[in-house]
């Protein structure tokens, strides 16, 4: 039988409450239960352990040494419970213990590690761990505290809270635009060579957006890639035009590297950068100090425009 069967701990505390108040009438009326009652229990309790605990009379009541041995553990084992409790209260209210996250892999490395170095400098009794990858995690089923995820949201059991807006730009090299016919409406796309990224929710269609007007091309190229910066590596070296977002290729279109294609266009508008966490009415201290610790860091903007 489990520890915390529910018959087992009402046993144990039919059993504590008898040796408080001395009588099955007075424990009864403590744990507001019939008298009959507890003398069931506690006679399947004596029954489970095969020993005698209680002696009673009609008139009294005594404990066995067996009995009396068994109160004095229990009660131990009461006050560990409570002590755990409390710690466990504390533990929402005191910034502590361990986080487990989840963040994009090329955006993680390159903007946010240094914003999660200084949270851990500023807390030093959280243990932080990181995973850096562009799998979407199930932050429920892995266990992860929080994430920090990139597009739309779908997942109705996570609480999420906006840290910016995501906007993604088209860009090229110059070498490459040099070489290639001059790009005017998103419908040139077609004759360009596009790369692909095959970890965007429309690949490989781009949903471009300039003010009122909304156009989907379906693009193709000569590389596709998962991976983001393997696209922008690509980019620099003239094989294309790339889609990603300004957190991407802000420092390259601030050098010259690249230079921004269709400038009054950009994709999927309505995606954002969030922070989600599996639960808004029940988190730890650690949790909420990272999410305020990431949204006075993203108050003035991003970290990548900021910079730029």
């Amino acid at each position: 039988m489990d520890a915390f069967d529910s018959r087992r701990a009402d046993e144990l505390a039919s059993l504590l409450a008898l040796h408080e108040q001395g009588s099955f009438a007075a424990a009864g009326r403590q744990l507001d239960r019939h008298p009959s009652v507890l003398s069931r229990r506690l006679s399947a309790l004596e029954q489970r352990l095969g020993i005698r605990l209680v002696e009673r009379t009609t008139r009294q009541l005594r404990f066995t040494d067996e009995g009396e041995r068994l109160v004095q553990r229990l009660r131990q084992a009461s006050r560990l419970i409570d002590e755990a409790e409390q710690e466990a209260a504390e533990g929402a209210a005191t910034v502590r213990g361990r986080l487990r996250l989840a963040l994009p892999a090329a955006m993680g490395r390159r903007w946010l590690s240094g914003l999660l170095a200084d949270f851990v400098l500023a807390h030093p009794q959280v243990t932080m761990e990181v995973e850096y990858s562009d799998r979407f995690v199930d932050l429920v089923a892995e266990g992860f505290d929080a994430a920090i995820r990139i597009g739309e949201l779908a997942d109705s059991r996570l609480v999420a809270k906006k840290l910016c807006d995501h906007l993604r730009i088209l860009c090229a090299s110059p070498e490459y635009l040099a070489k290639h016919p001059t790009l005017q409406a998103p419908a040139d796309l077609a004759e360009h060579n596009c790369l692909g990224f095959s970890g965007l929710r429309s690949f490989p269609e781009w949903n471009l957006t300039a003010g009122a007007q909304h156009v989907r091309v379906k693009v193709s190229g000569s590389l596709r890639s998962n991976d983001n910066e393997a696209l922008l590596e690509a980019a620099r070296r003239g094989v294309g035009i790339i889609a990603g977002g300004d957190w991407l290729m802000i420092e390259d279109l601030a050098v010259g590297r690249l230079v921004r294609v269709l400038p009054d266009w950009q994709l999927d508008v309505t995606a954002g950068i969030y922070l989600v966490r599996p639960s808004a009415r029940l988190h730890t201290a650690a949790v909420g100090a990272l999410k305020d610790w990431l949204q006075r860091s993203f108050h003035a903007g991003p970290p990548w425009r900021i910079k730029a």
